[in-house]
């Protein structure tokens, strides 16, 4: 017993102020390398927590749902790295990391096929109505009514894509191999990709029935989809949401699929999760996911991996496997 409290003792030490999904499926492997501060299971207020480490931890770890702010950055002079399991940043203050020479990582492209397979499979659920068709059929519907009403094809759909990094290009893929007709809008165009370039988001939603959104939650894209791109999309249109809530106009979106302005809506994110508008229960052109775009074992391990990865590069003074900002 003390020889493991001896090893323990000389083992790196990461905070975790709550424990990422992907913590929680290996944290034994993950603690044999580790030395794991649990901010959340401590019995003292968090703040005092960050203080009693303040000195002595140079690494921490987060998830997408943990915020990390200028006032957490404050109380940890001590930081150098913080690996995120998320693809998104918009959880973490960035400038504030880049001003006190803080490393940051991501989960890079691990996640990237299974979220777009999500993507994929929310809009064919949309088009079919498969969802809505299992309601129709447990509720011992069928029987009554007889036919259920017709869906939409996939194949030869007009579909955009807002947002063509890693995640973009994989739903491109899947999507094109339906037979869709793609185009996209990105921070540029990008000279190796074959689809039409939109310089704005209405623009392209004006020349598609299909919008779906794949880029990253920043200033400049927080309610780029509003009541305008909409309105461009048409009353035949569907909008797949795989990225963050917030790039959406969700008070917008609401309405325009409650009064018909558009046809129907696959979301994965929400603005206020896990609030999500009740006005979007009863409607049977909405498939709803609870934000596990990125849920596979699969995805799981690989991350995992690369968490692991990161941290024993950063302890050995090596650059990190998958940089957002290296100091």
């Amino acid at each position: 017993m003390e020889n493991q409290e001896v090893a323990a003792k000389l083992l790196p030490k990461v905070l975790i102020l709550e424990p990422p999904g992907v913590f929680t499926a290996f944290e034994t492997e993950f603690s044999q390398k580790f030395e794991c501060l649990r901010a959340w299971e401590s019995p003292i207020p968090t703040d005092e927590f960050l203080d009693a480490h303040a000195r002595s931890v140079e690494a921490m770890l987060v998830s997408g749902f943990t915020p990390i702010t200028s006032s957490v950055l404050h109380r940890v002079p001590s930081l150098r790295c913080i690996v995120t399991t998320s693809v998104g940043l918009d959880h973490m203050d960035l400038q504030e990391c880049r001003r006190r020479e803080i490393a940051v990582a991501n989960a890079g492209n691990v996640f990237s096929e299974d979220v777009a397979d999500l993507a994929v499979a929310l809009l064919i659920d949309v088009l079919r109505r498969i969802t809505a068709a299992d309601r129709f059929v447990r509720g011992e519907i069928w029987p009554i009514k007889g036919e259920y009403p017709l869906g939409s094809k996939l194949g030869g759909k007009r579909v955009g894509i807002v947002g063509l990094g890693s995640i973009g290009l994989d739903v491109a893929k899947r999507l094109e191999a339906f037979g869709c007709i793609l185009s996209y809008n990105s921070r540029k165009k990008k000279p190796s990709v074959p689809f039409p370039f939109y310089s704005n988001a209405c623009e392209l939603a004006a020349n598609c029935e299909v919008l779906v959104i794949c880029c990253a939650l920043t200033e400049e894209t927080h309610h780029m989809i509003n009541y305008e791109v909409l309105s461009a999309l048409g009353k035949e249109g569907v909008v797949v949401n795989i990225a963050r809530g917030g790039i959406i106009d969700e008070k917008e979106l609401v309405r325009c699929l409650v009064q018909g302005d558009i046809a129907g809506a696959g979301l994965d994110v929400f603005e206020n999760e896990p609030e999500v508008p009740r006005e979007l229960f009863g409607l049977a052109n909405v498939v709803l996911s609870p934000h596990r775009a990125v849920f596979t074992e699969e995805s799981f391990r690989d991350a995992f991996e690369l968490i692991l990865g990161n941290f024993e590069a950063f302890f050995s003074n090596k650059p990190l496997l998958s940089p957002v900002m290296d100091v």
